[in-house]
């Protein structure tokens, strides 16, 4: 059976803590998912970086990667540089199933987050 990997992939900080945020949606995830293999990656600024996250999901054994930005809409870095990542890869690993998600966008439970996060300042 093909091990499916979720490399979940944020922008990175100077900010540890900022950086640390993403460990723990990942355990979360993990937790939900336990039958899928979890690793996170940053685009900048803090390590692992994105073929390093990419290697450690194919290192695990996993031959089909879903590559999940942690980001809010389809810029440019989800449209084209995590893009570009994604190609290299698979050119590298032809054999590799990789495949990009959308970023978190329009999905609708955003809104249900930011009323969520109004709330909390009152």
């Amino acid at each position: 059976m093909m091990s499916t990997a979720i490399l979940l992939i944020a922008h990175g900080s100077r900010r540890s803590q900022a950086n640390a945020d993403l460990r723990v949606v990942a355990d979360a995830l993990k937790v939900r998912l336990p039958e899928q293999i979890v690793e996170i990656a940053y685009l900048e600024l803090a390590d692992p970086g994105i073929p390093a996250g990419l290697q450690a999901c194919l290192d695990r054994g996993s031959r089909c990667i879903k590559i999940l930005p942690y980001f809010l809409s389809a810029g440019a870095h989800v449209t084209e540089d995590l893009e570009n990542f994604r190609r290299e890869f698979v050119t590298k690993y032809p054999e590799v199933k990789c495949q990009l998600c959308p970023p978190l966008g329009l999905h609708p439970l955003i809104v249900d987050v930011l009323i969520d996060r109004l709330k909390e300042s009152i």
